[in-house]
């Protein structure tokens, strides 16, 4: 296997703690047991043995905790060395940090990683191997028997896989930060320091591209530079609008997508792809699911689902992009995040018509926003419900024919679904029934 002596140097004969046994915890033990056999792997599944297995281990703590991402670090403070603490990502960006382009942001990560993907893939073909790795659902530990010393990986990174990585990607693009993920993190800045390892692990001839459109990244990014040694790039809307891209056809829909898809031109730029070649692979490239995703067209009326939004500012972002909306449906698991922007939005957009407001947070975007003036509630139909082929019915009878229905809930999904995917699916489950 390409790098094994590597992998042995950072593995081999240490006592290691697989903390979480989801899908990236089974794929580390499977690397370990497959590759690094003189390894001593303790696992763990859950909060519960995770804790017991520290307590036991005081007398001879272990030399590697391999922390799975749905394990927030908080939760080990104090009962482990922190140092001890690393994960999939950490130790693969150990081995092929040179090899990989990543992505991370708060939103619109999965579209330009797959894009990035599907150019580098197109443009390659049999000429050089192209893997997707990472947040997408792929463990980073799944691909390295498919490496070798001509591989580009192109990874998606969550903030919780970058946390505590000691070597960033050569190159990396870091989309947006908003307020997201607050319950694993004991503040607002922990989290935006988590993406921000995109920038300082990065080494001399790194590239990191960032988008100054952001203004919480904008700041970061200018009092962070001090400390790193890579090359930055800085870019935003209005150069995407003044560069090649601008006037390509594109399957993808808005600024927010049209500032994305610069990001990946310029990164795909520096592995040598020509304008040429990324136009031709943007008219082949299907956006993902769940993300601005045309459901289709009944009784006139064209319905979207967009349930990826788990943030006011994707929403916004999704109104932007789409013309005529006249019914929106937000609201989901609520974890505190602040709905002023949006409600202050949709009160200088009065073409909205329709909103339905579901859990516990649309509940309090619904209150909260009754004492804003103007009232973005005022003159408009309303829905309270957590039933979405109740809510998919009531879309049906007020939605004009000629116009849209949002689904873009600036909110999770936890409260009644396994995730956004299993809400954008009963959605589109509901529409194809009850038309």
């Amino acid at each position: 296997m390409y790098r094994q002596q590597q992998l042995d140097n950072l593995l081999a004969n240490r006592r290691i703690l697989i903390a979480g046994y989801g899908r990236e915890g089974k794929s580390t033990h499977a690397l370990l047991q497959q590759c690094v056999p003189d390894a001593h792997v303790t696992v763990a599944a859950n909060d519960q043995e995770i804790y017991a297995c520290l307590d036991e281990a005081k007398g001879r703590p272990y030399d590697l905790i391999v922390k799975s991402p749905g394990i927030p670090t908080m939760k080990l403070e104090g009962r482990c060395n922190l140092d001890t603490v690393t994960s999939q990502t950490d130790i693969f960006l150990q081995l092929f940090a040179d090899q990989t382009l990543a992505v991370t942001g708060t939103k619109g990560k999965s579209t330009t990683t797959a894009l990035i993907h599907h150019v580098l893939q197109t443009s390659f073909g049999n000429t050089r191997k192209v893997i997707m790795a990472g947040n997408m659902g792929i463990p980073l530990f799944d691909i390295i028997p498919q490496i070798d010393s001509t591989t580009i990986v192109v990874a998606e990174f969550s903030c919780h896989q970058l946390e505590n990585i000691h070597r960033a990607p050569h190159i990396g693009i870091i989309l947006n930060l908003y307020q997201e993920h607050l319950d694993h993190y004991h503040s607002y800045r922990d989290y935006q320091m988590a993406k921000m390892q995109m920038m300082l692990r990065q080494h001399p001839g790194d590239h990191c591209l960032y988008c100054t459109d952001s203004p919480d990244l904008r700041t970061l990014a200018e009092e962070l530079e001090p400390q790193t040694c890579s090359a930055l790039h800085p870019y935003s809307i209005g150069k995407a609008k003044q560069s090649p891209v601008a006037g390509m056809p594109s399957p993808l829909h808005g600024d927010h997508n049209l500032s994305n898809t610069y990001a990946a031109y310029l990164s795909t730029a520096l592995l040598g792809i020509t304008a040429e070649q990324f136009a031709l692979a943007l008219t082949t490239f299907h956006g993902l699911p769940h993300r601005l995703e045309q459901v289709g067209t009944y009784h006139g009326i064209t319905f979207y689902n967009d349930s990826i939004s788990t943030i006011p500012e994707a929403t916004i972002a999704a109104l932007n992009a789409l013309e005529p909306v006249d019914t929106l449906i937000l609201g989901g698991f609520d974890r505190g995040i602040d709905y002023t922007p949006l409600g202050t939005y949709l009160s200088k957009h009065s073409g909205i018509r329709n909103l339905v407001f579901v859990g516990k947070a649309g509940q309090r975007m619904k209150d909260e926003w009754q004492s804003l003036t103007p009232n973005p509630l005022s003159g408009r139909n309303t829905l309270s419900d957590n039933d979405y082929k109740q809510i998919v019915a009531w879309c049906y009878s007020h939605t004009h024919p000629g116009t849209i229905c949002l689904l873009s809930p600036a909110a999770a999904s936890y409260d009644s679904f396994t995730n956004f995917e299993h809400r954008g699916n009963t959605y589109k489950e509901y529409i194809i029934q009850q038309q």
